[in-house]
């Protein structure tokens, strides 16, 4: 079955009214998409509609696929664990009673005994070497943002959906998520100011006042047709050229 996001006549507004999207068509296949454009944009609004967080005013979210979205706030309690994050605390309990011998027969048909390998697996992945039992409030925020894209990996999704994955990161984490995301081989819609880590999309999505066009390959190829319609805008005395202005890139961590 093919994996793909279709937006249809999208229509949003904030809280007070102000419209955000309006009429957005946009389809995601199994490709790494980037979403850009200036703060205020809808950058963040528009993963929260995709994820099912939000609710559009008017039009369709249909998804094909299994998606997981990476959140930046993981932390519900002062006690959440790994396996909180992960939402597998009740299956390893029930791992740790078949141990023990004292899980019932009928629990035993749901127990995943390869469920402790596939969580290091995605620690490591992420660039960390801990236990499903570790406190989040014991971790800096940057291992608290790998831990929560390991969890998204974890889930083995068709979509990943990112929201500045990169941010609080240091030198060593940004680069366990532009790995990551250089090897991702389904789909992924991510929101990033980090120029290090767009340059691995193979298309780009950029949202201004004017709505939502697409750009075939990386950062750098999206720049130049950027640059192109400038140079058009500026020759144009009817155009919008501020909708058209780039943006800062955040420079990477040292």
């Amino acid at each position: 079955m093919p994996v793909f996001v279709s937006l249809s006549n999208l229509s949003w507004s904030t809280p007070d009214g102000t419209p955000l999207f309006k009429d957005l068509n946009l389809s995601f296949g199994p490709e790494r998409t980037g979403i850009l454009g200036r703060n205020g944009s809808g950058k963040s609004t528009l993963l929260s509609l995709i994820s099912g967080d939000l609710h559009p005013a008017s039009g369709q979210v249909q998804i094909s696929g299994a998606m997981a979205m990476m959140r930046q706030d993981v932390m519900g309690h002062p006690d959440d664990t790994i396996a909180d994050l992960f939402g597998v605390q009740s299956a390893l309990d029930l791992l740790d009673r078949a141990e023990a011998g004292l899980a019932q027969t009928d629990e035993l048909a749901d127990a995943d005994w390869t469920l402790p390998r596939r969580i290091e697996a995605a620690l490591l992945r992420c660039g960390l070497s801990i236990e499903s039992r570790t406190l989040l409030a014991t971790l800096s925020g940057g291992q608290r943002s790998r831990a929560a894209l390991a969890s998204v990996i974890l889930a083995e999704p068709d979509f990943l959906l990112l929201d500045e994955p990169t941010n609080n990161l240091d030198r060593d984490g940004r680069e366990a998520v532009i790995d990551l995301i250089r090897r991702w081989a389904g789909g992924a819609i991510i929101v990033s100011h980090d120029r290090e880590l767009v340059e691995e999309m193979d298309a780009i999505v950029e949202l201004t006042s004017l709505g939502a066009s697409r750009y075939g390959g990386n950062f750098s190829a999206f720049r130049q047709r950027k640059d192109t319609e400038l140079d058009a805008a500026a020759r144009d005395p009817a155009s919008r050229i501020d909708d058209l202005m780039p943006w800062v890139f955040q420079k990477p961590s040292n």
